[in-house]
Parts: structure tokens; C-alpha cells; sequence
């Protein structure tokens, strides 16, 4: 698999919030994950915070791309839904993409929804991935 990440001066640095403006990949298998909230293995919500949250969402991430053979540098696109409630608390999730992909990250979609399956709930990420 071949990947390159591209993030053009023309456009907004991404990268300052963890993300790229686009991943360009050539070869491997596709591997599409439903979306990953902050839960454990027995679907307790690990805490009410939204770092809490998204530190868990992607620890069980890497867990399913590990089971398949990949790890977080396959990742290539990510879609993050916030719940209206944690708007404001944004750079929490920055925080955590800046540690988890700190070289050429994933391109992303932040989208804001009123409300997940649960309302303890806050954030959910789905993500794509290349193996190779």
C-alpha cells in the first residue's frame, strides 16, 4: 500500500487539529469501521467527559485495526460526530488526533449532531482504513 498524505498553502492548516487535508492511497484492502464511541467491552460508557470519550473511540479503533492486521497509520479518512453539547470543547478531540496520528494524519470530517444513541454519548468516530 502506498499512502501520501496533501495538505496545499492554499487551503486551512489542518494539520494544527490532527488532521490532512487529503490521503491519496494506491493498493490494499479497504477496511471500513462502524462507528467507535467511548464504551468498553461491556458497553459501559467509560466517562462523562469528552476526552475521556474520544481517548476510548480511538483506543477500540486501534483494538479492531490490530485484530485485522493494521494499526492507526492505516487509517485514511475519519468522520467525527460531536453531540451540540461538546462544541465548545473541540480541541479536546485535537488533542487526541495531534497524539494518536502525529505524522501525516488522516483526512476528517468534524460534523456536530444533536445527539447520539445515548445521551451520555458525546462524540463518535467512524473511520476508513488501507491494509496492506
Amino acid at each position: 500500500m502506498q499512502k501520501s498524505v496533501l495538505n496545499p498553502p492554499t487551503v486551512f492548516n489542518s494539520l494544527q487539529y490532527g488532521f490532512s487535508q487529503a490521503v491519496e492511497v494506491c493498493g490494499g484492502r479497504r477496511l471500513l469501521l462502524s462507528g467507535q464511541v467511548g464504551v468498553d467491552e461491556s458497553e459501559h460508557t467509560v466517562a462523562p467527559g469528552l476526552r475521556a470519550q474520544t481517548d476510548k473511540a480511538f483506543q477500540n479503533i486501534e483494538e479492531i485495526l490490530v485484530g485485522a492486521g493494521g494499526d492507526l497509520s492505516h487509517v485514511v479518512m475519519m468522520r467525527i460526530y460531536i453531540v451540540e453539547s461538546a462544541r465548545d470543547e473541540q480541541d479536546e478531540i485535537s488533542s487526541v488526533l495531534l497524539e494518536r496520528f502525529p505524522n501525516n494524519p488522516p483526512a476528517s470530517s468534524w460534523i456536530i449532531v444533536s445527539g447520539l444513541s445515548l445521551p451520555q454519548w458525546l462524540i463518535e468516530v467512524e473511520v476508513e482504513a488501507i491494509l496492506p
